[in-house]
């Protein structure tokens, strides 16, 4: 099993920038994919970016160009670089793991998220 736990969530203005971290731990070594979701009062939770175990990484539109996902694997950390803030960016973020020991199993670990707050 797999567990993650995100920090680095906060308070910030329009149009600065914000970096999250979501550290993983447990059986980290089975872990392939990591990425980040997020979700605003009253929305369903929306896939914002994930990165690959080889570190190929993919975005959803509304963040293209503004976030920037990584990883560290020898820290078993994926980090969200976030820059351009806007208010519609509030939300709770949530970090996600996926746990591949084989190639016929895969469960999605999600973190208990972290509050990025923007104001305009």
């Amino acid at each position: 099993q797999v567990q993650v736990v995100e920090s680095g969530g906060g308070l910030v203005q329009a149009g600065g920038s914000l970096t999250l971290s979501c550290a993983a731990s447990g059986s980290t070594v089975s872990i392939n994919g990591m990425g980040w979701g997020r979700q605003a009062p009253g929305k369903q939770r929306e896939l914002l970016a994930g990165i690959s175990g080889t570190s190929s990484t993919n975005y959803t539109d509304s963040v293209k160009g503004r976030f920037t996902i990584s990883r560290d694997n020898a820290k078993n950390t994926v980090y969200l670089q976030m820059h351009s803030l806007k208010p519609e960016d509030t939300a709770v973020y949530s970090c996600y793991a996926d746990y591949q020991p084989n190639r016929s199993y895969t469960r999605r670990y999600w973190g208990q998220g972290t509050q990025v707050t923007v104001s305009s």
